[in-house]
């Protein structure tokens, strides 16, 4: 394993935060697993949204292509997973180990937040996060987006899970960089977001809360409205399976396949047109 180091971490983390609106105002909010930080910008009296990043060095970091844009519209609220890399600090005796952990985190962070009810936005793992919570607490959602959600509708392919092996027994940077090119197919990355996931090898992590995906029975009973959008060259599952499963159990959601992206590109290299097409769902009226 890598020798983590926590200054080349912040550094590189502060780096991606630069790309973000200049009111973004970093948060921390205790909760009984730990202070978790978000990263929040956009009108203060806007509508909330909660954004959930994705696993590995994905952090909150990541959605600095798609902040500016839903500020306009809302009090953006992008979230570091507890016990994940980046700023939140867990707590020493006590982290998530379950889905139910997880949705009383996430309780204990609106509450933090002095949010009675959010819009969600989750990508990747962040999106199973998010898929569970509105299974949990539909009160507290308004609208849903997922982008590229694994474990929700179908699995991982054989191949992503034999390519990120190395990576997840013995994370180095340079391993880490070996399975993003491989996933995006050589498409050219951010420089200052692919160090960022570099350097969150080694991290000091707790061991992610996994489970199955969410029955199709709960699915289907569903009333929250939600946006799927899944990568078209994604190496992680089947897009157009995990595209037909949606259309199956979701009764209010509104699937698509987002052409010429892989699934380690969302959010931060999406085609413009994806901040668009989430501002316009997120500002649908109610049916």
């Amino acid at each position: 394993m890598a020798r983590y180091d926590g200054d080349r971490f912040t550094a590189a983390y502060d780096k991606v935060m630069a790309k973000w609106p200049a009111d973004r105002e970093p948060l921390r909010v205790p909760t009984p697993f730990g202070t978790t930080r978000v990263n929040a910008c956009g009108p203060a009296d806007a509508p909330p949204l909660v954004l959930l990043p994705g696993g590995g060095g994905a952090t909150s970091a990541s959605w600095y292509a798609q902040a500016a844009h839903l500020a306009r519209t809302r009090r953006v609220l992008a979230v570091d997973l507890i016990g994940a890399p980046g700023r939140s600090a867990p707590a020493a005796d006590r982290h998530p180990r379950t889905v139910a952990d997880l949705a009383a985190w996430l309780d204990a962070l609106l509450d933090g937040l002095g949010v009675t009810r959010a819009d969600f936005g989750g990508h990747s793992y962040g999106a199973w996060i998010a898929l569970h919570y509105a299974l949990r607490a539909p009160d507290r959602m308004r609208r849903l987006f997922l982008l590229d959600p694994t474990q929700c509708l179908a699995g991982f392919k054989a191949a992503y899970l034999l390519h990120a092996l190395p990576m997840l027994l013995r994370p180095t940077p340079a391993r880490v960089r070996a399975f993003l090119e491989w996933e995006t197919g050589g498409v050219a990355m951010d420089p200052d977001w692919l160090g960022l996931q570099e350097a969150a090898a080694g991290f000091p992590a707790a061991r992610p809360v996994t489970g199955p995906r969410p029955a199709p029975d709960a699915l289907r009973a569903l009333d929250t409205p939600v946006l799927l959008l899944v990568a078209a060259n994604s190496r992680t599952h089947d897009a157009y399976e995990v595209a037909r499963r949606a259309g199956e159990l979701l009764p209010r959601a509104e699937t698509d396949v987002v052409p010429g992206v892989s699934h380690h590109a969302l959010p931060q290299s999406a085609p413009p047109e994806l901040a668009r097409r989430l501002s316009g769902f997120l500002s649908e009226r109610p049916e």
